[in-house]
């Protein structure tokens, strides 16, 4: 979708036929240009039959094609849930669950237990760069590729980390947000986190994607997943300013996952619902 495009008309990527777009099943995503020869790598997190990989494509703009290149798996990556490319072929993965058997993982947010993890992945090295997470969701990097950001959804956060030489993470800080974040997208040219959220988790957990608006009784219930966005400035400093930007009961937008700022404009988009593009002031 070309945002500065009025008709803003989306139109869907090919893939290649080596492959499986029958058990495609996709989850976060990153994109990585190569410095070198400004090739666009896709990294998409994928969970075809409750398996938990990620694959990477090149991306070919002149046809809007993408060309499947490589399926990871590993051990260490058991439940990735979003993906933040540095290479063209290696990333930081979140984990938001700690278990893979779905009895005990449906019980990590009752026991809680803060066991989960991010993980960098590159041909030669894979390991845990950082640890006890409630939840760790969406992932982003800054624009000097410097620090890594990580929410924490369980437990209402963001992390700050530092990137270090070796490819581990430090922690920094971490910043509190008063809501369930989801994804986190940094503006490119003023570093801001923008991060799509959403206030009543229950709500989401009974919402039916099927039915987003809710039956009469839903709707008298009020049980309709509204949705948030929260942007970030000045992360870094000693006091961030985290403010409220848009805000609705489910009305309009239902479930609130992602917020992406480009040329004044905002995408948000959501878990089932539809997209909504914003004219920023």
């Amino acid at each position: 979708m070309d945002l500065e495009d009025p008709r803003m008309k989306a139109v869907e990527l090919r893939m290649t036929r080596n492959f499986d777009t029958e058990t495609f099943n996709p989850h976060g995503i990153s994109t990585f240009t190569d410095p070198t020869d400004d090739t666009i790598y896709l990294f998409v997190v994928n969970h075809p039959e409750h398996k938990s990989q990620v694959e990477i494509f090149k991306f070919l703009e002149e046809d809007n094609t993408v060309v499947h290149l490589k399926t990871v798996r590993h051990a260490l990556l058991n439940s990735v849930n979003d993906v933040v490319a540095v290479g063209v072929d290696r990333f930081y993965a979140t984990n938001d669950h700690y278990f893979d058997r779905p009895v005990l993982r449906s019980l990590e947010p009752l026991l809680g237990v803060a066991w989960c993890s991010v993980v960098f992945y590159s041909p030669e090295e894979v390991k845990v760069v950082s640890e006890g997470y409630s939840s760790a969701n969406g992932i982003n990097i800054s624009p000097d590729q410097r620090h890594v950001y990580v929410m924490d959804i369980l437990d209402h956060s963001v992390r700050v980390l530092q990137r270090q030489e070796d490819n581990s993470l430090t922690a920094l800080k971490s910043v509190a947000v008063g809501s369930l974040c989801d994804n986190i997208e940094v503006d490119r040219t003023t570093g801001d986190l923008w991060l799509g959220c959403h206030p009543n988790g229950w709500k989401l957990i009974v919402s039916d994607p099927q039915d987003p608006a809710g039956s009469e009784v839903g709707r008298h219930r009020r049980l309709r997943a509204g949705s948030r966005v929260i942007r970030i400035q000045d992360v870094l400093s000693e006091r961030p300013l985290v403010r409220q930007v848009y805000a609705d009961d489910g009305s309009v937008l239902i479930g609130s996952s992602v917020a992406a700022p480009y040329g004044g404009k905002l995408l948000i988009g959501t878990v089932f619902h539809h997209a909504l593009c914003c004219d920023l002031a």
